[in-house]
């Protein structure tokens, strides 16, 4: 109880610290902001006072932060201004050496862009999803019958990494033994290497990433000497637009379906039985009438953010909201703060699973570099949440959750649960 106590005056007195810091000292970049759950007031500052932000210093440089929902919208659409190309520095807060940048359809301006992304479209169709539906819910129904009773155990790695790991497996037809090396690049993607990192240095970050190319490389050599199959590296291996990808572009395509098939799912997982300990009344709410899973799906990917920013790189000089942007400077998108934009979402910092409109968020981007794997990400969780509603009166959470160290992916690394024997 004491640590619990103390836990929470720190946390208070980080939180004051944000609203009296003179904002030219602002860094809502910094990772540990992410990792204590901190940085809230700073956008809720940042919009009311400074909607379109420059830090000067940071440990990823000077760089905008755009904050406001509708604003943010307006950068995410101007590619004629903004761009995503790796070549200037990708999608991402953090800047990659230029000789380890690796592009992909998500990293490329227009009219590259829509031509590889449109190679791996069709896994995502209405169809196919029907397809994937039915094993879905097998593997999930193993999964939480398998789950230990009485007894505290960790919800990210039994249910959340397992399951979304598992059809990582499945959309890449991936060896089934190997599968949590899924999980490990995915990590070591998106980690920032040192002491708070999966990795201490670059270096072994990039050799590991080395390994993942390795070992889809074989996989691709397969996949060009068979017929075309309906797995995402197939599709890739027989696409006009991508099997001819240089070495560079065929691992950041592949980082990006992990990171992105990863990331998204399995942090909404895990928000999502966070969510519902914080709002009993919500989770009662479900509980007597599980329809209303179709609006509680989107409110969790809401609510949670599972990427908590995009970036972008201006090409030119441009005037925007009053402020001077110069051509290659830095500007963030922080969807974490459009996605509690007082003046785009009603009560945002409430969780309502019966929103009357429960899509209005930023979770999954906006226009063309939209996540493509939207639609199967919310099949996943509806269907998880179905399957935990016939089984389990409750799943109490049992302690605070350990947080990345991230500013880009907005996850949990741990959260302790319990289920009633």
């Amino acid at each position: 109880m004491h640590g619990t106590i103390e836990s929470a005056a720190k946390l208070d007195a980080l939180c004051k610290r944000a609203r009296s810091l003179p904002l030219e000292q602002f860094d809502p970049g910094d990772p540990e902001l992410f990792r204590t759950d901190t940085f809230w007031p700073y956008f809720d500052r940042l919009r009311r006072e400074d909607p379109v932000h420059y830090c000067k210093d940071s440990m990823f440089g000077p760089y905008w932060s755009v904050t406001r929902y509708n604003d943010i919208m307006e950068i995410e659409t101007n590619h004629s201004v903004f761009s995503s190309a790796s070549a200037l520095g990708g999608i991402t807060i953090r800047d990659i050496d230029p000789d380890l940048r690796r592009e992909s359809f998500i990293s490329m301006d227009p009219p590259r862009h829509a031509a590889q992304r449109k190679t791996v479209a069709p896994m995502f169709t209405p169809t196919h999803l029907d397809n994937l539906a039915l094993s879905i819910r097998e593997r999930s129904a193993e999964c939480l019958d398998n789950l230990p009773r009485g007894e505290v155990f960790d919800w990210v790695d039994k249910v959340s990494i397992e399951l979304t790991t598992q059809m990582l497996a499945v959309l890449f037809d991936f060896p089934w033994e190997d599968r949590r090396k899924l999980t490990r690049w995915s990590d070591i993607a998106t980690t920032i290497p040192g002491p708070d990192g999966l990795v201490a240095t670059e270096d072994e970050r990039q050799a590991e990433l080395t390994e993942c190319a390795g070992y889809f490389a074989r996989l691709w050599k397969e996949r060009i000497e068979q017929p075309p199959k309906s797995d995402l590296l197939s599709m890739m291996a027989h696409g006009a637009a991508t099997r001819d990808m240089d070495a560079r572009n065929f691992l950041g395509n592949l980082v990006l379906l992990i990171v992105g098939g990863n990331d998204t799912t399995r942090n909404t997982m895990s928000g999502s039985i966070y969510a519902l300990s914080q709002h009993p009344e919500q989770y009662r709410k479900l509980r007597e009438n599980p329809a209303l899973l179709d609006s509680f799906v989107p409110e969790v990917i809401r609510w949670q953010t599972p990427l908590a920013h995009m970036r972008r790189t201006a090409l030119a000089d441009f005037e925007f909201r009053g402020k001077q942007i110069k051509k290659g400077d830095k500007v963030v998108m922080w969807y974490v703060s459009g996605n509690r934009d007082e003046d785009a979402i009603e009560k945002p910092y409430d969780f309502i699973i019966d929103r009357a409109r429960p899509r209005t968020h930023l979770s999954f981007g906006f226009g063309i570099h939209r996540c493509v794997g939207l639609r199967l990400a919310e099949l996943q969780l509806k269907i998880i949440w179905e399957e935990i509603l016939k089984r389990f009166d409750h799943i109490d959470v049992v302690g605070e959750p350990k947080r990345v160290y991230s500013s880009f992916v907005k996850g949990l690394e741990t959260l302790p649960v319990k289920i009633a024997a």
